[in-house]
């Protein structure tokens, strides 16, 4: 037999005892590793490492938040788009006998006693009697212009004696109900010498709609006020008015001693409440707000056929800036309460707007048209 053993550690097997074993020297102080991290090679599974559904759940989520942003985007834009299509159009612009283009926007602003879209009920609710036939009279005329100064918001009362185009010399309203839109804009051409650039139009259910819309408006009456032709009855004081309200406030006359002189100063409180609550951030980010705001808006508003969409955004914009403190609402300069426009200071006016020289206006801008002092 073969004495040969097999190489490897086999003495056991000879009975002889099993060498010592040793343990290995210790690495050098400079290659231990940091006594807060385990040896190298020995990380545990889970440090520094991340599940494996996490990534994909952050990616879930920014998609769809991506998702939600973009229809978002997409209904805001939407909606004044259905809302343009419900806008009545209207040929606003007289064939000849204009005058020439002027420098900044002009815009004509009309608030008609139309009863479109008012039931029988909804008319006898608002005060408003029937229509009557015919195309009705203008309730409110003012123009805006804007341009390289302050925003001006000016009422024309629409008891002011002017020369309408083929009618001779009668009240400017009249020029509405024998022409139209079209003979309105060469009637206030004629007498102002300001270009009307843009006609818009709003009715009686209009105004109603809009501040319902908005939830409300403020209206602001120095006294108690209680009129039966416009259906108004409020006390003194700030207080919020609904769609209601507001159109008798804006109506009212006969309260007042001044008349249609304080009316149209009633008027342009409106439409200021009106702007200011209408740029309000909550307005967009209320999704039903905004789809009621643009239904009321737009099922009631008239505007020339020349009116782009831009052009009514501007609109909007200079009718919130000329009620803000940063630019003029007034009414147009009066001789006296019977709403005769003043020969020396009305021209003056009316040559700083055509010139888009409106921070020139100064003291010659009112509350109710008659001189200060």
């Amino acid at each position: 037999m073969s004495d040969e053993r097999p190489q490897g550690n086999y003495g056991w097997l000879y009975g002889e005892d099993e060498p010592t074993r040793t343990t290995a020297a210790p690495p050098p102080p400079g290659d231990l590793p940091p006594p807060n991290l385990p040896p190298p090679g020995k990380r545990p599974a889970t440090a520094g490492a991340t599940p494996p559904d996490k990534p994909k759940k952050r990616k879930t989520k920014r998609r769809i938040a991506g998702i939600l942003v973009l229809a978002w985007i997409i209904f805001l834009v939407a909606v004044p788009i259905w809302a343009w299509g419900k806008i009545a159009k209207v040929d606003a612009s007289p064939a000849s006998g204009r005058p020439d283009d002027q420098p900044g926007t002009t815009y004509l602003l009309v608030g008609s006693d139309s009863r479109r879209g008012l039931t029988k009920a909804e008319q006898k609710d608002l005060s408003t009697g029937g229509d009557g036939g015919g195309r009705g009279r203008t309730d409110t005329i003012m123009l805006l212009h804007t341009g390289s100064g302050p925003s001006v918001l000016m009422s024309l009362p629409r008891d002011s004696i002017v020369d309408i185009p083929g009618y001779g010399r009668t009240k400017i309203n009249a020029a509405y109900a024998y022409g139209g839109a079209k003979l309105l804009v060469r009637t206030i051409e004629k007498n102002t010498g300001i270009r009307v650039d843009n006609y818009i139009e709003v009715g009686f259910g209009g105004l109603v709609k809009v501040v319902d819309s908005l939830g409300g408006i403020e209206i602001c009456p120095k006294e108690d006020l209680k009129d039966k032709d416009s259906g108004l009855d409020v006390k003194k004081g700030c207080q919020n008015a609904d769609g209601k309200t507001a159109l008798a406030y804006s109506r009212n006359r006969h309260s007042y001693a001044t008349q249609d002189i304080q009316r149209v100063q009633s008027q342009r409180e409106v439409l200021g409440s009106i702007a200011s609550e209408a740029k309000s951030p909550w307005t967009v980010l209320n999704p039903f707000r905004y789809v009621s705001v643009a239904k009321g808006a737009s099922g009631s508003l008239t505007i020339g056929d020349d009116v782009g969409p831009i052009a009514l955004g501007k609109f909007a914009l200079a009718l919130s800036a000329s009620m803000s403190g940063k630019g003029l609402n007034c009414t147009v300069p009066l001789q006296d309460f019977a709403v005769n426009w003043d020969a020396t200071r009305a021209p003056e006016m009316f040559d700083h707007i055509k010139k888009d020289q409106t921070d020139k206006i100064g003291s010659l801008c009112t509350k109710d048209g008659l001189p200060k002092g």
